[in-house]
């Protein structure tokens, strides 16, 4: 028999209010930071909320170091720019490799760090590291506090604007905004740096054969260098399955199976890597790499239709060519590319060819885009008027979703929800009836490529 839930009463007490902004941004992610960025250099005072004791999210954190190209799959037009383009140039040591690749930009997670604090700082933006958001307080659609827990205690955080960059929603969760999550949750990454050459070792390879031996499913990874690291790689070489990160339980078993993955691996290439070469994890992910939790719904859902035909918006505030790169439940991974044809990789080392346009009854005459963009009306809340949510919960199906949720797209829309914060405040106008020509406009006059 399942035992009833207990509850104590908190005694009642007052908090301090220990901060205060125009624009309050809960994560400090890269889209959390270039969503806060963006708003401070429009004029807007903004603090960031972060959990973690560094800036970047799942790029420094979860040391995933590449982003890719900034041009249409042409290699020709420049698509993408602002602040992901600012960054790249400023990260040293980076490598580019391409115009048109998806892993066209490589970076040291560990120098993005620095580079993210250098950016803040510069700009005045007030930073709180090591500082967890713990709840909200609302009052007729506006969101006028949230309540954060740090090493000076508990305390609250006024400001006349909030942007949930949490990642799994959190300011959304407490303020009971509707949710979904899709049919297929993409399994999160623990990803690691490996000292050892394994530039003639392919280690898919050897996990679909030997990693039975070492507790590892079939699977399928990839991985990129390092820039200026020498036989350094950053690996993504497992899946966590089964879970879902966004409930507390399911998190730390992922955290926890991803670090015994981690040293599985290592084990593996020991014993069946190269020759004489001896392998060594000289940098853990400090938070598992999550690729999907629950999606809030906002005015606008992002469609694969629409996104995979190319259609264009007079509110467009991002650009992208990333492929609809969809992660399974059971290690296999399944591509939709803009010509029409899909592969799926399966975990056993299997392929799965065929056209999802002809599949999805599309006219296959219809012309072929060179990149999908995406409107504001994506992250306009329903009934909120001081709050928008950027990031992995995007209003997004399952294939919108697979080609949305890389870092250099969310950036972008880190930067759509900084530029629309600002906007409010300065109108005196509820972001729920902000012009997102308006948006799209102030973004390319930023420096924004090609969005108005």
């Amino acid at each position: 028999m399942e035992r009833e839930a207990e509850f104590i009463t908190e005694p009642q007490k007052k908090i301090p209010v220990v901060a205060e902004a125009d624009i309050c941004v809960i994560g400090g992610s890269c889209t959390g930071v270039f969503a806060a960025v963006r708003a401070a250099r429009l004029g807007a005072s903004v603090i960031v909320i972060e959990r973690e004791g560094c800036l970047g999210g799942t790029a420094t954190s979860g040391l995933v170091n590449c982003w890719h190209t900034l041009n249409d799959t042409s290699g020709e037009k420049q698509i993408i720019a602002g602040l992901t383009e600012e960054i790249l140039s400023r990260v040293e040591p980076a490598e580019t490799r391409g115009k048109n690749h998806a892993d066209s930009h490589f970076f040291n997670p560990h120098e993005l760090k620095t580079e993210l604090d250098m950016l803040c700082a510069e700009n005045g933006v007030r930073v709180m590291l090591h500082t967890l958001y713990c709840s909200c307080m609302e009052e007729n659609g506006s969101v006028r506090y949230i309540i954060i827990e740090n090493k000076d205690g508990r305390g609250a955080v006024r400001a006349s604007f909030f942007i949930d960059a949490s990642g799994d929603g959190d300011i959304c969760r407490d303020l009971g905004i509707e949710k979904f999550y899709n049919q297929t949750i993409q399994p999160p990454s623990a990803c690691f740096l490996l000292e050892g050459d394994v530039s003639h070792v392919d280690v898919t390879r050897l996990i679909r054969h030997h990693g039975d031996e070492f507790g590892l499913e079939k699977d399928w990874g990839w991985f990129c260098r390092v820039p200026d690291a020498s036989n350094i790689t950053m690996r993504a070489d497992t899946h966590v399955l089964g879970l879902i990160p966004d409930k507390a339980e399911d998190l730390t078993k992922a955290e926890i199976e991803g670090r015994r993955k981690m040293r599985a691996v290592i084990r593996m290439l020991n014993r069946y890597g190269a020759e004489g070469v001896r392998y060594a994890n000289v940098s853990s992910c400090s938070s598992i790499g999550i690729r999907e939790t629950a999606h809030y719904v906002t005015a606008k859902k992002a469609d694969q239709f629409e996104l995979l035909l190319g259609k264009r918006y007079d509110d467009c505030v991002m650009n992208g060519t990333y492929n609809v790169d969809v992660h399974l439940p059971d290690g296999s991974i399944t591509f939709h590319h803009f010509d029409g044809s899909f592969n799926t990789e399966l975990a056993d080392g299997g392929r799965v060819t065929g056209s999802w346009r002809r599949e999805l009854g599309i006219d296959e005459s219809l012309p072929i885009p060179t990149y999908y963009s995406l409107p504001f009306s994506c992250l306009v809340p329903v009934r909120h008027d001081n709050l928008i949510a950027v990031g992995r919960m995007i209003n997004a199906d399952i294939f919108s979703f697979g080609a949305l949720r890389v870092m250099v797209n969310l950036n972008q829309l880190g930067e759509a929800a900084g530029v629309a914060a600002y906007l409010s405040i300065s109108s005196g106008v509820s972001v729920r009836s902000l012009d997102g020509r308006s948006v799209a406009k102030k973004l390319s006059e930023g420096g924004s490529a090609n969005l108005a």
